[in-house]
């Protein structure tokens, strides 16, 4: 066990506001395909011309038939795996306070966390355009493409579009509880797109210890994280809870 793994048990143990923040590399696992990076969907198709708000407005079929329809099919089948539920267990420990993440999969609910901040919006629920209707995206029916709304406005995903703005309440609880907690777990991100990159950076500066899980080193590695755990968030997170569970039951 190396000294890393043992100080951040330590750290987590005593923790009272622990806030996570999660990255596409945490839902690999559970077969979504990461955004960015290699292997990454924008290295398939271009971002600029299927997922940016403009698009959409010009021409919603395309953008379902080459990017929303395929999203909805990986989704659907997609579950929360270990990392999430391990997650989902510090929070039951009393440890975890807020999962604060860029994944629009929703699978951190699935796991069974409570304050989940979506920072890109989610793509787990769907709205009309035109009339605001809204729908868990699982129900959508895909026999029109694009689903039109009872009023006859497209349904998009309630996720942000490139050239759309992060949701001011997202983005302002994330500067809160990074400010505000003790300890960030940042899992399966390298943090380098603004906004959100920042986070760790408030954390820090708050006093925070700052714990990497990611399968190797980031521009985080020797700059923000005190505690770096490269490996897979599914191996590492069951282990973290099993040896805290252990801890905290020792008298």
């Amino acid at each position: 066990m190396s000294d890393s793994f043992e100080n951040a048990v330590n750290v987590l143990t005593q923790a009272k506001k622990a806030v996570a923040l999660t990255g596409a590399g945490i839902s690999v696992e559970s077969g979504i395909p990461p955004f960015r990076g290699k292997g990454g969907l924008w290295e398939k198709i271009d971002p600029m011309k299927y997922a940016h708000i403009d698009a959409f407005l010009e021409d919603p079929k395309t953008v379902w038939d080459v990017l929303i329809k395929n999203m909805k099919t990986v989704l659907d089948k997609a579950h929360p795996n270990a990392a999430h539920t391990g997650l989902a267990d510090l929070e039951q420990l009393g440890i975890l306070q807020t999962v604060i993440t860029q994944n629009v999969d929703g699978l951190h609910q699935r796991a069974g966390n409570r304050d989940v901040i979506e920072f890109h919006g989610s793509f787990a629920r769907m709205h009309c355009q035109s009339c605001d209707w809204a729908i868990e995206t699982a129900q959508v029916d895909l026999s029109e493409i694009p689903p039109r709304c009872g009023c006859g406005g497209f349904l998009r995903p309630d996720c942000i579009f490139f050239g759309e703005l992060i949701p001011h309440e997202a983005l302002f609880r994330s500067q809160q509880v990074s400010a505000a907690c003790d300890v960030m777990l940042v899992i399966g991100t390298s943090a380098t797109v603004q906004p959100a990159a920042s986070m760790p950076f408030i954390a820090r500066d708050n006093g925070a210890v700052v714990i990497e899980i990611n399968p190797e080193p980031t521009s985080l590695t020797q700059r923000i994280s005190h505690l770096p755990l490269m490996g897979a968030a599914g191996t590492i997170l069951p282990r973290l809870v099993g040896t805290i569970r252990q801890r905290l039951a020792t008298p």
